[in-house]
C-alpha cells in the first residue's frame, strides 16, 4: 500500500495542484476571461490530471523519467488555456458619437 501511494496517489496529487497553480496564474498574463476566474484553476486542474495520465502511460511503455511530469503539466495548461482554450467573447464597443 505504501509503495501505491508513493507511486500514484502523491504524483497524482501534486500534478493535479500544480496544474491549478499554473491556471492561475495564466489569469495574470491578461487574457480574456477574467470575468469568469474560476475556470482558469478548474481547467489547470484537469490539464494537470490530464498531463498525470500521460505521463503514466510514458512511464508504463518507454519508462519515462519523473521530471517530465511538470513539464508535461505546463504544456497542458498552456495548451488548454491557450490556443485550444476556450473562446470567450468580448463585449463589442461602439465608438463615441459626442460629436
Amino acid at each position: 500500500m505504501q509503495d501505491a501511494v508513493h507511486e500514484l496517489l502523491i504524483p497524482f496529487a501534486m500534478a493535479a495542484s500544480f496544474g491549478a497553480f499554473t491556471g492561475s496564474l495564466f489569469r495574470l498574463t491578461g487574457r480574456p476571461g477574467s470575468q469568469r476566474p474560476l475556470m482558469f484553476p478548474i481547467l489547470g486542474l484537469l490539464g494537470g490530471i490530464t498531463a498525470f495520465m500521460i505521463h503514466r502511460v510514458l512511464v508504463w511503455t518507454f519508462d519515462a523519467p519523473a521530471w517530465l511530469l511538470p513539464i508535461l503539466v505546463v504544456l497542458q495548461v498552456w495548451l488548454w488555456l491557450g490556443p485550444l482554450g476556450p473562446k470567450i467573447a468580448q463585449p463589442s464597443r461602439t465608438p463615441d458619437n459626442d460629436h
